[in-house]
């Protein structure tokens, strides 16, 4: 079982180019995540991933910000900021206990936010036509922590109903059904 900062290493890896192979002319572009076009799903994982290192030390986060970051060097800032998330799940205790707003156990809010960055980073890629790898390991360790949080999460209307998919999906393919996605979706021709 790898900790929540390998995890999490291993998936900015992946996230980081996909974000910074996003053209600015692709920012209005629709993602499989329907209600965010592709600039508002930057800003919210932007968000999320400065809320979940907040978390991470324990701290309780402001989530209702919606601010603009896709201005300047927003690329290198996500990428910074990525490095610091890895970071913060790294500190001795970061796994341990309950988290701080959520009042959760820590180490489920962890896979919370590395739920969020596989997905998210993978709708981006889908949206803006990059491809986009996560690692089998971070799949599987990750799928069946969704599993279990799906139910809630459909219930606070976070994750849309599963996906039906046939026999033989892989682990990752099952991470995006359950979140509502369905992982052969492509963006519309212009």
């Amino acid at each position: 079982m790898k900790t929540i900062s390998e995890l999490l290493e291993e998936t900015a890896a992946h996230a980081v180019p996909v974000v910074r192979g996003i053209d600015d002319t692709q920012l209005a572009a629709p993602t499989p995540c329907g209600e965010y076009d592709v600039r508002a799903l930057v800003n919210h994982l932007s968000m999320v991933v400065d809320n979940f290192r907040i978390l991470a030390a324990k701290g309780d986060p402001d989530f209702s910000r919606t601010e603009d970051v896709v201005t300047g060097d927003w690329r290198d800032r996500f990428e910074e900021a990525t490095t610091l998330l890895v970071k913060a799940w790294g500190e001795p205790g970061a796994e341990e206990g309950v988290s701080g707003g959520m009042k959760l156990p820590a180490r489920t809010v962890g896979f919370m936010v590395l739920g969020d960055l596989v997905v998210h980073a993978w709708d981006l890629a889908t949206a803006t036509g990059q491809d986009y790898e996560v690692a089998p390991a971070v799949a599987s360790e990750l799928l069946p922590e969704l599993a279990a949080m799906a139910p809630q999460a459909r219930e606070a209307e976070v994750y849309g109903p599963a996906f039906p998919l046939p026999q033989g999906a892989t682990a990752f393919e099952q991470v995006l059904a359950e979140t509502g996605r369905d992982p052969g979706w492509r963006a519309p021709r212009p």
